[in-house]
């Protein structure tokens, strides 16, 4: 069997999307996870763009002991530095530089032309030997890059020192003969082709992210960057659970991963959880659709033998299709099994205050599902908040004034206040702001049930503008109101004051 290496960018270009932030205690508890999946490379950042992701590299470097820990940077000086300090605590180690190759780039972006670009390119990946002997050098846009001009940059990459060679589809353009022609031509015209690794880097603009890399990978590519569940700029990255499953499924392609596909599940929960991301019903291999059958003629077949629907075994994919049914009379130990399927290991400590609060929520649901779960283990990412809800009142109904009592705690205080609104979300929002006193905008706000249960758990996600900056908040609660302003309470507590 040949060898695919995957590259898991969940850190960092996966961390990019509005919202999904994470701080450094929760960015190694998903690297542990991805180490424990069998990923080969972790990104874990970019260093020079904030103090935070230059910690979270140093942090997971100590923390990760066989992946390859892999830094983003620039083709800049500056950059590799400081990208070279923060991987220092790594066991393997390797920095990722390049530069945008397409004429759109060099022309509006650099303002350089095609000779320049080249020379930088080099300058960087012979600056980074210096310190590494695993460079990776991205050319950036190269999906729009003219194919000649792609071979002549990675050529003289390659002759730097480059040991990998990115070959991003950086805006999702690409269609995949396109894209798998692009590799197919590189390894055909590119003088030591063979002393690197072709990589992948797809994104999902026009949907085509997987059948990109997997073209990619038909074609001589043996490395595939990809994030948890498809996350990204914008439509998102190739998936990992997609790429390594369409591998093991296809066992004639010949090539096979180091991906324990068993914990694909518990990761995926992991990072959606962590991320207040929330993975939709008809993702491929993780949503909650993905083993489900409705139709009649399905199920039929189906029960007569599942392989006439099915062409993945759920537990392959970590998936158990018997679990326990979590209700208001299960034990400390039936939660505990579940987290640690979903992939969250609590202390004893933790696990009571989780247990407890499992007990109030089962005896206001009829069902307790893997979301809610989630939701309760990662509750305490408020409990140090400056600002606390102590309690809401709301008085709504049909032809009058929804009216709201707030009371907060902040930093140790109690205020109390009353508003009137169109609405009971509005009325408690404007409470809220009464007592914040501060000039803020509320600039997206969704709501997400879990299920379709009138009783179930609501998932409030906010974006909120404050002094020209934007903040995301998330807030879940059986009281779709109480959510709403649990959401915008963590978007100011995230204020920059």
């Amino acid at each position: 069997m040949d060898r695919l290496f995957i590259f898991d960018t969940t850190l960092r270009d996966g961390e990019q999307v509005p919202g999904c932030q994470l701080n450094t205690i929760e960015k190694i508890q998903v690297a542990k996870q991805l180490e424990a999946l069998g990923v080969d490379v972790i990104e874990a950042g970019f260093p020079i763009s904030s103090p935070g992701d230059f910690h979270s590299v140093i942090e997971i470097s100590k923390a990760v002991t066989w992946p390859t820990i892999c830094a983003l940077t620039r083709a800049v000086q500056k950059d590799i530095d400081v990208a070279v300090e923060a991987l220092q605590f790594a066991k393997r180690k390797r920095i990722h530089t390049g530069i945008g190759t397409s004429d759109p780039h060099i022309k509006y972006k650099f303002n350089s032309n095609r000779e320049e670009i080249i020379e930088r390119a080099v300058a960087a990946v012979k600056y980074a030997r210096r310190f590494v002997d695993d460079v990776e050098f991205y050319a950036e846009d190269a999906g729009r890059t003219e194919n000649e001009y792609l071979a002549r940059v990675v050529e003289a990459v390659i002759k730097a020192g480059a040991t990998v060679v990115n070959i991003p589809d950086t805006t999702g353009y690409c269609l995949p003969a396109e894209y798998g022609e692009k590799i197919k031509y590189l390894c055909d015209h590119v003088e030591g082709i063979e002393n690197a690794i072709i990589s992948t880097h797809c994104h999902n603009d026009l949907g085509m992210a997987t059948a990109n890399t997997m073209s990619g990978i038909l074609n001589g590519a043996r490395q595939a960057e990809v994030t948890i569940n498809g996350i990204g700029e914008r439509a998102g990255n190739t998936s990992l659970e997609e790429v390594s499953m369409i591998l093991k499924c296809h066992k004639h392609i010949g090539i096979e991963t180091n991906i324990n596909t068993s914990k694909i599940y518990p990761t995926s929960r992991m990072v959606s959880s962590l991320m207040n991301m929330p993975v939709q019903p008809n993702k491929a291999i993780v949503g909650r659709n993905a083993f489900a059958h409705s139709s009649g003629i399905h199920q039929d077949g189906v029960l007569k033998n599942v392989q006439t629907y099915e062409i993945i075994d759920p537990h392959d994919v970590g998936i158990d299709d018997n679990s326990i049914v979590l209700t208001a009379r299960s034990g400390r130990a039936a939660l505990k099994s579940r987290l640690k399927v979903l992939g969250v290991e609590l202390s004893q400590e933790k696990l009571d205050k989780v247990y407890q609060d499992f007990l109030k929520l089962a005896d206001k649901k009829k069902d307790i599902n893997d979301d809610d779960i989630l939701m309760l283990a990662g509750a305490d990412r408020t409990e140090n908040h400056r600002i606390k809800m102590e309690y809401l009142q709301v008085t709504s109904g049909v032809g009058v004034k929804s009216v709201a009592s707030l009371g907060l705690n902040i930093a140790g205080e109690h205020f109390e206040e009353c508003a009137s609104g169109n609405g009971p979300v509005d009325a408690a929002i404007k409470a809220l702001k009464k007592i914040v006193n501060r000039q803020m905008t509320l600039k997206e706000f969704t709501i997400q049930a879990i299920s379709k249960g009138s009783d179930d758990v609501g998932k409030v996600h906010m974006q909120v503008e404050y002094n020209h900056q934007m903040y995301y908040g998330f807030g879940a609660n059986t009281d779709i109101v109480a959510a709403s302003v649990e959401a915008y309470i963590d978007c100011i507590n995230k204020f920059k004051i």
